[in-house]
């Protein structure tokens, strides 16, 4: 325990506050997935939490391009998986990546593939941002047929 506080705290602001938003955020989503769906889970999301505007680097406090905040968001996410919310399945990670992602004007895609393996039917979610996977180390989406329609940051259409 005593060990896991140390690593913590010498993690820098960013990444301690990522970490403690999706600890928080993973557990919100789950039973809002269960009780309501994944279309009113994502609108409570954006309601509840509004999704940040996109920023120029040149307006942000810490000058951080968006693939290593990207890399930075998705450990963190799945530190707060592996040390609190140990039960997330992938739509869950996904929509809380989506999310905290978003608050930082990284625009992504929730996507969603189907595969029927062993006569059963499987689903997987995963995050792409201009058509690439991300968090996806061992590329399991590739397994999956995606659905044709990506579920996009809703507060980014227009009304």
């Amino acid at each position: 325990m005593l060990e896991r506080l140390r690593r913590f705290s010498a993690m820098d602001a960013d990444a301690r506050g990522i970490f403690l938003r999706a600890a928080v955020l993973l557990p919100v989503i789950s039973v809002s997935l269960k009780m309501r769906g994944f279309g009113a889970t994502q609108e409570f999301l954006l309601r509840s939490f509004p999704i940040a505007p996109q920023t120029s680097q040149q307006d942000s406090i810490h000058v951080v391009d968006d693939r290593k905040r990207t890399e930075l968001t998705s450990r963190m996410v799945n530190a707060a998986i592996g040390h609190v919310w140990r039960a997330s399945t992938c739509l869950e990670k996904s929509l809380a990546l989506w999310w905290l992602l978003g608050r930082q004007g990284i625009a992504c895609e929730v996507r969603i593939g189907a595969r029927k393996q062993g006569g059963k039917f499987e689903a997987h979610a995963w995050l792409e941002r201009d058509g690439v996977a991300i968090n996806e180390a061992q590329q399991e989406h590739r397994h999956y047929a995606a659905f044709d329609a990506a579920f996009p940051l809703r507060s980014s259409e227009p009304s």
